[in-house]
C-alpha cells in the first residue's frame, strides 16, 4: 500500500467514523458515490472541506475504500 493509499483510507475513515452514510458504487473501473440518506452535519462538513477539495485520483481512491452498494 502506497502512503497515497494510506491517506485516502484514513480520510474515508475518519468520515466513516463521523457518520457518513456516502456509498461506493463501483462499476468497470469507475468509481461514483451516492449519499442516501441524511448524515450527520459533523461528517457531511468533513466530506465538503477534506475529500471534495482532492484532485479527482485521490478523490477516487477515496471513493474505493468506502462500503459500495455493488452486489456481489
Amino acid at each position: 500500500m502506497t502512503d497515497q493509499e494510506t491517506s485516502t483510507k484514513k480520510l474515508a475513515m475518519k468520515y466513516l467514523e463521523l457518520g457518513g452514510t456516502r456509498r461506493a458504487k463501483l462499476d468497470d473501473n469507475i468509481a461514483d458515490v451516492r449519499k442516501w440518506d441524511d448524515e450527520p452535519a459533523e461528517a457531511d462538513e468533513f466530506w465538503k472541506t477534506q475529500i471534495e477539495p482532492l484532485e479527482a485520483a485521490r478523490l477516487r481512491e477515496v471513493e474505493t475504500h468506502l462500503p459500495t452498494i455493488n452486489s456481489d
